[in-house]
């Protein structure tokens, strides 16, 4: 909105000047995101407390996790707001694509409210089924594959193709397929970060590295010159994902401020499916679906612990981790909740720099 606003302004005004540049405003965005997160959380949290919304444990989780009990929730409201606030304010309004992220972003997160108020009014641990998130999600996400093939795709050649990181000259045609294969990348990346929302600080602070990443990717992917001096597909206009990207940073950060051990309030499936969702639905735009895999290899291994521990059970009757998703495999295993939170961190640094090590690795 800013730069709309103060722009025309800037041959009379020459500080005006400043908004034109992307970095300044993807700084600016997330430095309001931090302090709004830091300002709102406290009075978030005491309404979410005087409303008794409180986190239901799962009674075959943890045992040490039975103390969590009443923690207040719903905690993604919060994330959301600091996150949609920055960016209409920081960012062009005019572009296709900051809309495009930002709606996506708000209904995923209308559908882990709904989850999270089905399990505190239930006062069970079980919100929306399966089958209901699933529709609900892949709604979203073939709305979001369709904007992208064909209100981005007419101006772009590569708009229903797949790229890979590593081989600069291997390119998958999908045509209309695509809008199922992003739908795909949508559903998968709401439902992993969901997953990995199990611990105090744990997924937000993974979210927060994975969404720096995509900040400098959507940066890149914005650039022609960049972009093709780097062999990634270039999406003119998708710089402003970069905004977007970094208001996710920095309300991140400031809900790590109230989530961190032990934690005074849950992100819930508010939080965590709209998350999700907004690293889907930039990996989508700016056309780097495959390198989600590497960005969020955290995410990707949080929810393959889950599917592999459910197969082998079916199959076999055994359990390959002591619990799952893995993180809970480690604390049963003796490993302190803040130990297995930092070493996880410390993976996510290291898939995101891997990810970004790819952009020369072609």
């Amino acid at each position: 909105m800013l730069y709309r606003l103060l722009v025309p302004f800037a041959q009379d005004i020459p500080i005006f000047n400043v908004f034109r540049y992307l970095t300044f405003r993807a700084a600016s965005a997330a430095l309001m995101a931090l302090v709004l997160s830091i300002l709102f959380g406290p009075v978030l949290i005491r309404w979410l407390q005087e409303k008794q919304i409180g986190q239901v444990i799962r009674e075959e989780g943890p045992k040490a996790h039975q103390k969590k009990k009443g923690t207040p929730t719903m905690g993604g409201i919060l994330i959301n707001l600091a996150i949609a606030v920055p960016t209409l304010l920081w960012a062009d309004i005019a572009s296709p694509y900051v809309w495009v992220a930002l709606v996506a972003t708000l209904l995923a997160m209308l559908v882990g409210l709904g989850d999270d108020w089905k399990k505190i009014s239930r006062q069970h641990n079980r919100g929306l089924t399966g089958r209901q998130k699933l529709a609900f999600q892949s709604i979203i996400g073939l709305g979001v594959g369709a904007a992208s093939l064909f209100v981005f795709g007419p101006a772009r050649p590569d708009a229903s193709g797949v790229s890979f990181p590593f081989f600069k000259n291997v390119h998958l045609e999908l045509g209309p397929v695509y809008i199922l294969f992003a739908a795909f990348v949508f559903v998968a990346s709401s439902n992993t970060v969901n997953l990995t929302d199990g611990l105090d600080g744990l997924a937000i602070g993974a979210t927060l590295i994975a969404s720096a990443t995509f900040a400098i990717l959507a940066y890149i992917a914005g650039s022609t010159k960049v972009a093709n001096y780097l062999f990634v597909p270039a999406v003119p206009g998708a710089g402003e994902l970069a905004v977007f990207c970094a208001a996710i940073v920095g309300a991140s950060l400031g809900f790590l401020w109230f989530n961190a051990h032990p934690a005074e309030v849950f992100m819930g499936d508010t939080g965590s499916l709209a998350l999700g969702a907004a690293l889907g639905t930039v990996a989508v735009l700016i056309k780097q679906e495959i390198l989600l895999v590497l960005v969020g290899g955290l995410f990707v291994i949080e929810g393959a612990s889950v599917i592999l521990q459910v197969a082998s059970y079916k199959l076999t009757g055994r359990r390959i981790f002591l619990m799952a998703p893995i993180h809970h495999h480690f604390e049963q295993k003796g490993w302190p909740e803040t130990k297995v939170v930092i070493r996880f961190w410390i993976v996510s640094i290291l898939f995101s720099l891997f990810s970004l090590s790819t952009l020369k690795l072609r």
